[in-house]
């Protein structure tokens, strides 16, 4: 199945962000084979070529080994991982508190909206 993607933002990091995040989830565990690049790319639906550089940025982040010969492989380093997982949660935090600031919303206002969130989960309402 060919993904679609954002027009706005460079495909490699797309798929990036992608894989990282799998990564983050423990879809793939630290010291697991990744698709080779051919492989992704089909499934992708893009050039070999952006995988290679999408593989290659995660290698230069740590995030991913490649060992000449067998393919390229999630880290197992789990500092790396944990780094990996702290930056996505604190891209999202930073994501959350700027679109409520754009909508007026103190910290104040954000906390508890936060907590009610939580009460409601809790309470099993959505």
């Amino acid at each position: 199945m060919v993904e679609e993607f954002d027009t706005a933002k460079p495909i490699y990091m797309q798929i990036m962000e992608m894989i990282n995040k799998k990564i983050a989830r423990n879809e793939w565990k630290a010291g697991e084979k990744l698709p080779s690049v051919r492989e992704m790319a089909v499934k992708k639906g893009v050039n070999p070529n952006t995988i290679q550089r999408t593989y290659s940025e995660l290698e230069r982040m740590g995030i991913v080994e490649t060992r000449r010969g067998q393919g390229t492989f999630v880290t197992e380093n789990e500092e790396a991982i944990g780094r990996l997982r702290e930056k996505l949660k604190q891209d999202i935090v930073d994501d959350f508190i700027r679109n409520m600031a754009e909508l007026g919303f103190t910290l104040d206002d954000m906390i508890a909206a936060l907590k009610n969130y939580k009460g409601d989960k809790e309470r099993g309402e959505q």
